[in-house]
């Protein structure tokens, strides 16, 4: 089986976990979606908790190149700071789709340990990178981590809030408000 299969299969099961989470990680819909006997899956992924973990582990890597791309791209740390809640816009605008690894988050107890490792790494290189960009922004570095995290938070929950009405203008002004209330330096 070609790594183009392989590559397939990450894809798929990277939508449907958008989609519907680690619960809707189904083998045979992702082998339909590809186009391959469900049984293909296996030569891969020995089985669904090591396709789930595949899965997260890609989506936090491509992430954090996300991330670094913002960095050299935009430069100023408080413009990639403002351009950071756009990471998770893109789920939204892929068919009302949820960040793969909040959605996973919400499914932490059923999750086995393996994808919790990686739902976990995301978090880590989310919370890394906006701390790095804020201490860059001269906020006081003892600061940093917890106001990170609160942005994570909140970025990730304006997120479920906006799929909860299919509404992306909501994801939108719920970000201003979190600039215009200071959480996000402008």
């Amino acid at each position: 089986m070609s790594e183009n299969a392989r590559e397939a299969i990450l894809e798929a099961a990277r939508r449907k976990a958008q989609a519907h989470g680690y619960g809707g990680l189904n083998l045979r819909d992702i082998a339909s979606d590809v186009g391959i006997k469900a049984a293909s899956i296996y030569y891969h992924f020995p089985g669904k908790a090591e396709l789930g973990a595949a899965v997260a582990k890609r989506y936090w890597e491509d992430t954090a190149k996300n991330l670094e791309a913002l960095t050299t791209q935009i430069g100023d740390p408080i413009k990639a700071l403002n351009a950071y809640p756009g990471l998770f816009r893109r789920s939204l605008e892929e068919e009302n789709r949820m960040c793969l690894c909040s959605f996973m988050a919400a499914e932490y107890d059923d999750l086995p340990d393996a994808v919790k490792t990686e739902v976990q790494a995301f978090a880590d290189i989310n919370v890394a990178w906006l701390s790095t960009m804020l201490a860059a922004a001269l906020i006081p570095k003892a600061k940093c981590q917890t106001r990170a995290r609160a942005i994570f938070a909140a970025v990730a929950g304006a997120q479920l809030i906006a799929r909860s009405r299919a509404d992306l203008s909501l994801f939108d002004a719920l970000i201003n408000s979190f600039r215009e209330a200071g959480l996000m330096p402008k």
